[in-house]
């Protein structure tokens, strides 16, 4: 059976030359329009990134009006763990097909997700032929830490900048797994940053949007916007 193709909603760099890419992974049940507003707040401080976030390829089982990278019937890692190595090829085609269509590479590529897209920007990014210029994780989880030495293509040394925020008062992913992943990560050598925003439910707050763009202006090896040095 043929791989599912993915697109979604996106935004072309208000420049009109594109020198980044930022892939936006939504979340369980939801699609690319719950997220691609973020873009439109990044395009603001980076006018050359075109800014996408593709529709995952399943419909959600249990929200159908949505989307799901991969099901969850109940909280088996396993089923995340297989649902995860599912979705990364397509996710990585969909990548590959980007970059080639705007002539970039893997280092203006960053990977942006939120709660199972968190998930999947984590899963995917770590396991990318080259790596990609940087990782965010919004209300995320890793999956399937004790593969981590086995199956990421990355080293320390080679592993892209990621980048963990999480709020303290998430019902759906449990902070816990901010400091469940960032130690796993450590003990596998790849080192990462967090940020716990005390109070936020399972969402991204406006803090948490300034510090990822922050974060990418770093890894696009850009310079600050004076916006941001307040």
């Amino acid at each position: 059976m043929a791989q599912p193709v993915i697109d979604g909603p996106r935004r072309e760099a208000p420049s009109g030359k594109a020198k980044q890419l930022i892939v936006i992974l939504h979340g369980y049940g939801a699609d690319g329009n719950d997220l691609i507003t973020i873009g439109a707040e990044w395009q603001k401080i980076f006018p050359d990134a075109v800014c996408v976030a593709p529709n995952a390829h399943e419909a959600c089982q249990q929200m159908p009006m949505g989307r799901q990278w991969f099901n969850l019937t109940d909280r088996n890692p396993l089923e995340r763990w297989n649902g995860a190595c599912a979705a990364q090829p397509i996710i990585d085609s969909f990548v590959d097909a980007e970059m080639a269509k705007y002539g970039l590479a893997d280092k203006d590529v960053a990977l942006v997700g939120f709660s199972q897209g968190a998930m999947m920007a984590l899963h995917t990014g770590l396991r990318r032929k080259q790596r990609p210029a940087g990782i965010i994780s919004y209300s995320g989880l890793l999956i399937g830490p004790e593969h981590l030495k086995e199956t990421v293509t990355h080293t320390a040394a080679t592993a892209p900048p990621i980048f963990l925020l999480h709020g303290s008062a998430d019902g759906v992913v449990p902070v816990q797994s901010l400091f469940l992943s960032t130690n796993a990560l450590g003990e596998a050598g790849i080192p990462s940053q967090w940020h716990l925003s005390v109070g936020l439910e399972h969402n991204i707050d406006p803090q948490g949007i300034l510090l990822g763009a922050l974060f990418l202006a770093n890894c696009f090896g850009l310079p600050y916007p004076a916006m941001l040095r307040r």
